[in-house]
Order: C-alpha cells, then sequence, then structure tokens
C-alpha cells in the first residue's frame, strides 16, 4: 500500500468462537477443521471483492476468529493482534490541523464545531476511495444544506502532497466541494486508520463511527443522518 505502511487491519469477524475461548488473552492459531472456504480479513479491509477463498490459516482471539489467505497474515496477527483490531467507539478525535490542497490551514477541531464531520481518509491510487468519493460529496451536498450542520472533509495520503493531488482532482468528472486535506505523514495513524478506504464519523468531538475497507455508503449515511436527528452532548 505505498505510504500505508499500515499494518493493514487484520481480521473480518466470521465466527463466533467456542465458549472456551472467550476469555483467553492470547491469540491462539487454529490448524484443525478449518472450513473450505472462507473471507480473508486483509482482503476484506483492502476493499476487494473476490468473495470467499480457501483459508490459509485462522487465529481465535477473545471469543472470536479471524481468516487469513496467507501464512505471513497469521504471523503478523498473533505477533500483535491489538495493532490490527478496530480501536473502540466512541473514542475522542484527535486535534488536527492540516493543509488543504489550495495551501489553507484547517483545523478539523474547529470544522466539526456544531457540525457532525464526515472524515474520508484516501489516496489517488486506492481504487475503492476514488470510487467512494462521488458518494461522499453526494452526502456532503446533501446533508451540508440542512442548516450547516454537517460537513465532509477528504485527507489525502499521498506522500506527493498537492502536487499529486490538485491535477488528480482537476481530472475527475465529480467536483469536490468540501474541503480537501494533505496528512502530514502521521494524521493516519493518530486518527487510527489501519486500511483504506477509512471513513469516520465525527460528533461532540468523539468519533463515533468508523468504516473501513469496503465501505457500505448506505450504512454511513444511516449513521450521519442519526448523528444529525440526535441532540448535541455539549
Amino acid at each position: 500500500m505505498k505510504k500505508v505502511g499500515i499494518a493493514v487491519v487484520l481480521g473480518l469477524l466470521l465466527l463466533a468462537a467456542p465458549a472456551a475461548w472467550a476469555r483467553q488473552e492470547a491469540p491462539t492459531v487454529l490448524k484443525d477443521k478449518l472450513p473450505k472456504k472462507a473471507v480473508c480479513h486483509v482482503c476484506s479491509q483492502n476493499g476487494e471483492e473476490h468473495g470467499e477463498e480457501k483459508p490459509a490459516g485462522a487465529v481465535a482471539y477473545r471469543g472470536k476468529t479471524y481468516y487469513f489467505c496467507s501464512k505471513g497474515e497469521v504471523t503478523a496477527f498473533v505477533k500483535n493482534p491489538e495493532a490490527y483490531l478496530p480501536a473502540p467507539l466512541p473514542r475522542p478525535a484527535p486535534a488536527t490541523t492540516l493543509q488543504s490542497v489550495a495551501g489553507e490551514s484547517v483545523s478539523l477541531e474547529e470544522l466539526s464545531k456544531g457540525r457532525v464531520l464526515l472524515v474520508d481518509f484516501w489516496a489517488t491510487w486506492c481504487g475503492p476511495c476514488i470510487k467512494a468519493m462521488p458518494e461522499v460529496q453526494r452526502l456532503h451536498g446533501k446533508y451540508s444544506a440542512a442548516g450547516g450542520r454537517f460537513s465532509a472533509v477528504g485527507v489525502s495520503i499521498d506522500e506527493g502532497g498537492a502536487k499529486q493531488v490538485r491535477p488528480f482532482l482537476a481530472k475527475q468528472k465529480t467536483k469536490y466541494t468540501y474541503p480537501m486535506l494533505l496528512d502530514t505523514g502521521e494524521t493516519w495513524t493518530r486518527w487510527g486508520v489501519k486500511s483504506l478506504p477509512s471513513m469516520l464519523l465525527v460528533k461532540d468531538g468523539q468519533v463515533i463511527g468508523h468504516w473501513s475497507g469496503k465501505v457500505d455508503l448506505k450504512q454511513v449515511e444511516r449513521a450521519v443522518a442519526g448523528a444529525l436527528a440526535s441532540p448535541a452532548t455539549n
């Protein structure tokens, strides 16, 4: 994943583990009775849509079973499983100020005040990200008009910065009206992003939603509408 030297999130929950595993803390490699086919967590989180395949291994951890399509993924997960599991929700949204593609300084903390904020981490080389962006624009246009209480914001993790992102956006059929910001190289880690695409929903200074990989945009829209419908807590 080029810049995403992210240890890509390993673990699509497919099956509940037996009760004997429910209290376990250490990951356990499962060598027997693997299913003939399963969805690889890594592939799923990368937005790949090839579905089920023969698993190369499985790991039981804290009452859940995770399947992988390579032995290397199994080894990485066993070594540090918490690094590859989703961060808990809700959690504080990091105070973040980034430069836009136009060179302006934008504070996500200020942008989210009084608003529900959808933060979309993406890259020009990420196919699923590019596919989802017109829908993010649709959500921005639809819900930002509702009293100005919603905004989307894009955060590109491209190493080339504005020189790479600006011409890319200029060539797109969709014209993006929400802020497009540039990651400094550490923003995605502070926000708990471990794979692309990643979208996070922020309200009242808290991350209340986080979707990665093959993002269900209908689910994202339901969460946006729900957050706008519920009263602010501060």
